[in-house]
């Protein structure tokens, strides 16, 4: 046999496709669902979000059986595989995922698919415990004091150093983000850290020329 006859006979050998088990389809997907259960229920305890995606939510388990059954397929030809790749690497989703742990539970999801559908189901299983354990640890070790949005409305301008004042005596720091004069007063917008939050706000809207207080909370720094 010359070598140009192996290399043919190597290259048929490679589109020829892998008869691939029934069942072992069926155990490869229905572990792959059971995880994906998993990472649902997990999402379900871990979202601390104000708004609910029942959607996104019922696709993080089904996700997971989607990609491992991609990677089955790829497993059974070399044609397949090629066809899967050129398809996915024209796919693109429009759906923007506005909060990262969101898009680590999709990561998630997507990664323990491709490992179960590569068989390997002890990997899959104790990614899964790992990332749990991470995910809750981080989620209850304390850090530091998130900074509050104090917003005053004002009918004098003349008010600004008296509310100063007061903010620097009942805060341990601040930062002045925003003043908007008007004609009849003005409105400012500081951001403040503070444990005597009732005590600021009662303080500051004692002034006679202040019209309106309010402290909020938000997540991060502000850039006004």
């Amino acid at each position: 046999m010359s070598f140009q006859d192996a290399i043919k006979k190597s290259v048929l050998e490679g589109f020829s496709s892998q008869d691939i088990p029934t069942s072992q389809i069926v155990v490869v997907l229905g572990i792959t669902f059971l995880i994906g259960l998993y990472i649902y229920f997990i999402y379900k305890l871990a979202n601390r979000t104000a708004m609910y995606d029942k959607t996104f939510h019922n696709s993080m388990a089904l996700i997971s059986v989607i990609t491992a059954g991609i990677i089955v397929a790829m497993q059974s030809s070399i044609v397949i595989s090629l066809g899967m790749v050129g398809a996915l690497s024209i796919v693109r989703f429009r759906t923007a995922i506005k909060s990262s742990m969101d898009l680590m539970f999709l990561f998630w999801s997507i990664g323990e698919g491709i490992i179960c559908g590569a068989g390997l189901f002890k990997v899959a299983v104790i990614v899964a415990l790992i990332i749990t354990v991470g995910i809750f640890v981080l989620e209850y070790m304390p850090g530091s004091r998130r900074p509050l949005l104090l917003i005053v409305n004002s009918e004098s301008v003349d008010s600004e150093d008296e509310i100063v004042k007061i903010v620097a005596k009942t805060c341990k720091s601040y930062k002045v983000k925003s003043r908007n004069l008007k004609k009849n007063g003005f409105d400012i917008i500081l951001e403040v850290y503070s444990k005597e939050e009732k005590s600021i706000v009662s303080e500051i809207s004692s002034i006679d020329s202040v019209v309106n207080v309010s402290l909020l909370a938000h997540d991060g720094e502000v850039r006004i």
